[in-house]
């Protein structure tokens, strides 16, 4: 082979051969990315708060009082179980909401609908995904708050109801996506052996399909939960931002998160009260953290079943 002929072609070898390992280096970079920026964030907030919890309060205090008074200079209270109900109620409630309409969806969109329906719903339900939680949270404040006043007859409609209704709007079009991909998981041959049975199309869905796909909707359900209990400024717009323990969805109560975002930027860094919200923070971490990984884990195995 003529050396001049030979150049060029290594030359592009050796090229190819760098090009690939870079992106390789880059994909893999992308790739663990996540999991190093979540060891960072851990690490940054337990080393922030670990050392409120190991050497001012107990077990008992944090979860066994209702009273959150951090910046009291005499007696500061730093119970956070008003803000553990208030957080559960509101996505409790959330959940009742976001289950019915998200699996509904979900079963039309993947069982019934086709062609042009099937995609304007997916891409409504992608828009609806994209909304900025502080616009719900503006709904929540200008429409819901006066409609809940007016319809129910009550004080305030900054309350349970207000938050969860909004929550769960929210948390459904993530929950649709996921439990649309466990429906659509399940294999043809299931409906078809169904169908040759005689078994008509809700029969097929009920009977078969949706058994099939339970541990793939159940997370999704998780994952709403998640979203439900990490959320931010939705629930601190349209809860009333109160610290007490609801006896029902027309009181107005305070979340773990809401309490975080409120309260931070006007505590003095080193404080106990700064300390007492990055403590707020591990236990939420650890919280949605199960949560999610616990739903990651029901979705693979439904993807390896």
């Amino acid at each position: 082979m003529n050396p001049v002929e030979f150049a060029p072609r290594s030359f592009q070898r050796n090229r190819d051969w760098y090009i690939d390992h870079v992106v390789q280096g880059v994909v893999f970079i992308a790739g663990i990315s996540a999991i190093v920026f979540i060891v960072g964030i851990f690490i940054f907030i337990t080393k922030e708060g670990m050392g409120f919890v190991l050497e001012h309060v107990t077990f008992r205090d944090v979860f066994g009082s209702m009273y959150w008074e951090p910046s009291d200079e005499d007696a500061p209270d730093y119970g956070i179980l008003a803000l553990v109900a208030g957080t559960a109620s509101v996505s409790g409630l959330a959940m009742i909401v976001a289950i019915p309409f998200s699996l509904g969806a979900a079963i039309f969109i993947a069982e019934f609908s086709s062609g042009a329906t099937r995609e304007s719903l997916k891409v409504l339900i992608e828009l609806l995904a994209a909304i900025p939680s502080v616009v719900w949270g503006f709904i929540g404040l200008s429409i819901l708050n006066p409609l809940i006043m007016r319809l129910f007859d009550v004080p305030v409609g900054l309350n349970v109801l207000n938050a969860g209704l909004i929550l769960g709007l929210m948390a459904a079009p993530i929950m649709t996506s996921i439990a649309e991909d466990a429906l659509k998981a399940v294999p043809d041959r299931y409906r078809e052996a169904a169908e040759a049975m005689g078994a008509t199309k809700w029969q097929v869905t009920f009977r078969v399909v949706l058994p099939a796909a339970k541990n793939g909707l159940l997370g999704a359900v998780l994952l709403g939960v998640g979203r439900g209990f990490g959320e931010t400024m939705a629930v601190l717009m349209a809860t009333g931002h109160s610290v007490n323990m609801p006896d029902s969805v027309f009181d107005s109560v305070r979340a773990l998160t809401a309490t975080i975002a409120a309260e931070l930027g006007e505590t003095a860094r080193g404080s106990d009260h700064y300390g007492a919200l990055f403590a707020i923070g591990i236990f939420l971490f650890m919280i949605t953290f199960v949560i999610n990984l616990s739903a990651d884990l029901i979705v693979r195995g439904v993807k390896n079943s």
